[in-house]
Parts: C-alpha cells; sequence; structure tokens
C-alpha cells in the first residue's frame, strides 16, 4: 500500500509517518510541491534511516543520491514535457512512477514500474474534484500489463475493495489517511482489508 503526503505541514507529521511505516507502510510519496531544496532535504532528514529507502521523490530529485533514495516519480506535466524522462536516470533508480489520469495515457507509457490513474472516486483532499470517466470500465481497455496500475483518489476503507476488485493492483492513500482524526488507525484499517483482498 502507498500513502502520499500532504502536500501542506501536518501537526506531528513525522512521529505519524514514523507510526506508518511501523505498521508496516510499503512506500511514502514525498509531494511537497511547495517546498524549497533546503526545506525537502530538512524534511527527509527527519525520517529515520532505516525507512529512506521505502521513500518516493516527487520532486527536487537531485537530493534522492544524497539521503540513498532510489525512488522517484515524475509528474504528469515532467513526463509530458520532457522525452523519454526515466531514461535518463541511472538504472539504480530502481522505481520509477508517474502520474496518468486516462487509460489513454497509462497504456503508453513505457519505462516506468507503477503508475497513478486518477481520480478514482471523488477527491477526500481537493474540492470539486472529481472523476471524468468511469475508471472502472476505461482499465477493461487496458493493454499495458507490464507497468502496475494504482488507484489514487478518494480511495478509503469503504471503497478498497471494489477498487481492487475491479482491476487496480494496489492503491494508494492521501486524504483518506490526512483528513482522518487518527491517521495511523485509518491506515491500518485501509491495510487490513486491502491485506484480506489480496491474500
Amino acid at each position: 500500500m502507498i500513502v502520499i503526503t500532504n502536500p501542506s505541514p501536518i501537526i506531528n507529521e513525522m512521529e505519524i509517518i514514523d507510526s506508518l511505516f511501523e505498521e508496516g507502510l510499503s512506500l511514502l510519496h514525498i509531494r511537497k510541491p511547495d517546498f524549497s531544496e533546503m526545506e525537502m532535504a530538512q524534511f527527509i532528514h527527519q525520517i529515520r534511516l532505516e525507512f529512506r529507502s521505502n521513500l518516493v521523490l516527487h520532486n527536487h530529485h537531485e537530493l534522492a543520491g544524497d539521503f540513498g533514495i532510489n525512488r522517484i516519480h515524475f509528474s504528469e506535466k515532467e513526463r509530458k514535457n520532457l522525452n523519454d524522462l526515466p531514461a535518463r536516470f541511472p538504472k539504480s533508480y530502481r522505481y520509477k512512477s508517474t502520474s496518468t489520469h486516462s487509460i489513454e495515457d497509462f497504456n503508453a507509457l513505457e519505462n516506468f514500474d507503477h503508475a497513478f490513474l486518477s481520480p478514482v472516486f471523488k477527491s477526500i483532499s481537493k474540492d470539486d474534484y472529481y472523476p471524468k470517466e468511469n475508471l472502472f470500465e476505461a482499465l477493461n481497455s487496458r493493454t499495458n500489463s507490464e507497468i502496475k496500475v494504482i488507484a489514487l483518489g478518494g480511495i478509503e476503507s469503504e471503497n478498497i475493495k471494489k477498487t481492487l476488485e475491479n482491476g487496480f493492483d494496489d492503491i494508494a492513500l492521501l486524504g483518506a489517511v490526512w483528513k482522518n482524526e487518527n491517521p495511523v488507525k485509518q491506515f491500518r484499517l485501509c491495510q487490513e482489508i486491502a491485506h484480506s483482498y489480496l491474500v
């Protein structure tokens, strides 16, 4: 299961992140679009060393090597503006992911390991952000089996089973965790539901 950081700071964020990893979080995508390079470095520095290999950087990719991070994410805009973007990075980056918003864009991907496909449901973290199409139906047109498709957008405990049953390989949580009064408890619930289905 994947968790994406809240774009803006959260009270006790580092303590929550540590707890999420202790609960078994596999990947934390660090998405802080307003962070300077220095702020990003300070943020990463606060995460315990044993969890650095589970981090995915969305911006300031140049910091990855300094912190022993070998997973990077490219926004849709980055991917479309720079040709063959993933191939420019060393093979030591063992995980490259990106964002897509249509099955056509997902099917056209190359040189990525995972890709978000969103929004699946009405967003929890963004106001007035709704699906433009039924992505469950769209997955019937999936031709790209080499890249894992990750559901993003409105994913919460009530719809995880439906999401995994309808063709998504995994899920990513954002608002369900960070908008909850008890982020760790909510993550644990979502993880139990996903695990029971995947097992």
